[in-house]
């Protein structure tokens, strides 16, 4: 077949394939406006056969008449020529060369109506004399349900607002509002009967003006700002007639979702209501106790709701991508976006939960000296796959030396490994990342650069704000909008800083600072000096002591204490539930117990132990960084038979384990007697 000849069938049946698409209804018109062509779509959608309208009907015959009335007499004003509410409604415009697109009322042949968009074109041939029209329609149902539900949406934050203001305005207490500078944003109506001044006239005014000792209210709004809240702050205040009220005013700081500082909100009674007012706020108290405590409820119960669906699903998914003889091309293909869309709905779960946590005030962290020469290549070893895919280039540094920082281990890398992912996605092609790190003041900074497209500062003040993905969303990136969130909240839960800096078209740099620690040491002065061994011990008789710590410098650390003693043999446990397996099987004369454990705590593991009567008997030591008075106190109520506080000092810590040790022999001397 010659090429050309093969190019027009080619082209030709490309031409069929687009006209007789389903998702389309074509209508073909001759210049009469007399449907010539009706196409699949069209009779998927209006429900008529191509015989029934086919040199029979126009497209004013199927469509609302009402319509075609008010669009003729609209065409008519506007062109200054009768225009009849018909086929000449519709077309008008292509004829006179206007390409238009018209939202009108489909009629089935059913009379069931939809609401469509129409495209009205003019065809011509070669002398551009018009021949027909050509109508090309979409169903405009889906995007008419989206805009009435975003109507509904819009009204109900009208409604919301309105509430609000009536909640303000109800309130039986002068309330008002001002920014940190003492200026006065809002009032209710009780407030402006207190002092006779309206709304318009309060706002904008500086608060002491409304009290006979203007100094003593300003030292009001400080000391709210100081210490957030003041309760029963009295004032007297002074109303326009020179009429004077003896309020008693209770106020707090109120901010916005990035936790910025917004002002104070005061309320002011009477003082002789202050009693009732004292009920009302033990009430309010008891509520949000109640509303923490069932957010934390619904947090661990949606947690373990979300997780065990989803652990079915990729751990199948994983059986199958394992499976001998392994599966085919196109169900491997299949298979990978089961495990990329699970592992990606696990990590939005993480950081939603996380993030909840964080608010509700219920993380915890086991702040400790970490090694930056151990974290950052397990980081790089996560993100490396990612990066090589998109031909990515990575610099880290080189630690000649140690260096360690205070902070969590575990919430330390979920920092950096969030920084380094966004730096991959948001990167160029072929592009690179430089992670480098140096000590300013007492602090330690790590920074992460990537050579992507940088920002504007327009986009770099929206940073740092939940599910804001700074219109990412629209390029196909995976994302929730929550990980710089999350990560700025971890930061300064550690006692850091955050911030960014970035240049559009050359790059960003993403960089955090914690304070830098010093390396856990091990004093052999101290180790010689102190804690002999016990008297029943010999170096014949080795005794094993148990160590569940997830932290690998603590690990270390402890490993070289017990090296020193030849008559123990150490077993070490990363996490909680893996430390008891080893109890249960092992059998070891003393368990040494981190607090701040992934999976369950130190506490919990030790109540597993204390409830089996295996290891019931076992003196277990917390060695934890948890070092306040109401922490000690917490674990000795637990159950611990001792409690060692991080950074670890050599002579209590060998006397300590000891003590456990001695202990746990005249135990096993008891049960042999």
């Amino acid at each position: 077949m010659p090429q050309k000849l093969k190019t027009v069938l080619d082209t030709r049946a490309l031409q069929q394939a687009i006209f007789n698409s389903k998702n389309f209804s074509s209508i073909a018109t001759d210049a009469r406006g007399v449907i010539q062509i009706f196409n699949v779509g069209a009779e998927q959608m209006l429900g008529y056969l191509a015989s029934d309208v086919v040199d029979m009907i126009t497209p004013a015959d199927i469509s609302d008449p009402r319509e075609l009335i008010l669009r003729g007499n609209a065409l008519s004003e506007e062109f200054g020529t009768p225009i009849s509410p018909g086929v000449e409604a519709l077309v008008f415009k292509a004829w006179r060369g206007i390409e238009v697109i018209y939202e009108l009322t489909y009629i089935r042949k059913d009379e069931s109506r939809f609401p469509a968009l129409v495209s009205v074109t003019a065809l011509r041939d070669a002398d551009e004399k018009i021949i027909g029209y050509l109508l090309i329609g979409t169903d405009n149902t889906a995007r008419k349900q989206i805009e009435a539900e975003q109507e509904q949406l819009a009204q109900r934050l009208r409604d919301q607002q309105f509430y609000t203001r009536s909640l303000f305005e109800s309130n039986i207490d002068a309330l008002m509002t001002t920014d940190p500078s003492g200026i006065i944003t809002d009032v209710n109506a009780q407030m402006e009967a207190l002092t006779g001044c309206t709304r318009d006239e309060l706002i904008g005014a500086p608060f002491k003006g409304c009290f006979t000792d203007p100094e003593l209210a300003e030292a009001g709004i400080l000391r709210v700002l100081r210490e957030k809240k003041v309760t029963n702050y009295e004032l007297t205040a002074r109303a326009r007639d020179g009429r004077e009220t003896v309020v008693s005013y209770n106020a707090t700081t109120f901010y916005d979702r990035d936790r910025t500082l917004q002002g104070v909100f005061a309320a002011a009674r009477d003082v002789t209501e202050r009693k009732r007012l004292d009920v009302v706020l033990e009430s309010a108290r008891r509520t949000a106790d109640k509303a923490n405590q069932a957010k934390s409820e619904f947090l661990s119960s949606m947690s373990h709701e979300l997780r065990s669906p989803l652990n079915a699903i990729l751990g199948f998914a994983q059986l199958m991508d394992s499976d001998v003889p392994p599966a085919n091309a196109s169900q491997k293909a299949s298979i990978g976006q089961i495990l990329h869309a699970g592992w990606y709905l696990l990590e939005l779960i993480n950081e939603i939960l996380d993030l909840a946590v964080i608010e509700s005030g219920k993380l915890s962290l086991s702040l400790e000296p970490v090694s930056l020469a151990e974290v950052m290549p397990e980081c790089q070893a996560i993100v490396a796959q990612q990066a090589e895919k998109r031909g990515l280039t990575f610099t880290f540094p080189d630690f000649a030396l140690p260096h360690f920082i205070q902070g969590d281990r575990v919430r330390l890398k979920q920092v950096l490994i969030n920084l380094l992912s966004n730096a991959i996605k948001y990167n160029r092609p072929g592009g690179s990342i430089v992670v480098s790190c140096r000590v300013i003041g007492e602090r330690t900074r790590i920074s992460v650069e990537d050579s992507g497209f940088g920002l504007n500062p327009e986009k770099l003040e929206q940073l740092f704000q939940p599910f804001n993905r700074l219109g990412q969303e629209t390029t196909g990136e995976e994302g929730t909008g929550i990980g710089l969130v999350m990560s700025k909240l971890l930061v300064e839960l550690m006692g850091g800083v955050i911030g960014v800096d970035s240049i559009v078209d050359q790059g960003s740099t993403f960089w955090f600072e914690l304070n830098s620690a010093q390396a856990p040491s091990l004093e052999i002065g101290a180790i010689i000096e102190a804690s002999p061994l016990p008297r029943a011990a010999s170096a014949s008789v080795r005794r094993t002591v148990l160590y569940v710590e997830d932290n690998a410098a603590n690990l270390k650390l402890v490993e070289q204490l017990v090296s020193r003693r030849p008559d123990l043999r150490l077993l070490t446990a990363v996490n909680g539930s893996l430390g008891v397996e080893l109890a249960r099987a092992r059998n070891p004369d003393v368990i040494l117990m981190d607090i701040n454990l992934p999976g369950i705590s130190g506490i919990q593991a030790l109540k597993i132990l204390q409830d089996d009567r295996s290891t019931a008997h076992i003196p277990v030591l917390a060695i934890s960084a948890n070092a306040m008075l109401a922490d000690v106190k917490r674990g000795m109520e637990a159950g611990f038979f001792g409690y060692l506080t991080k950074p670890i000092k050599v002579n209590e810590f060998m006397d300590a384990l000891n003590v456990a040790l001695e202990h746990a022999a005249a135990h096993r001397q008891g049960s042999v007697n």
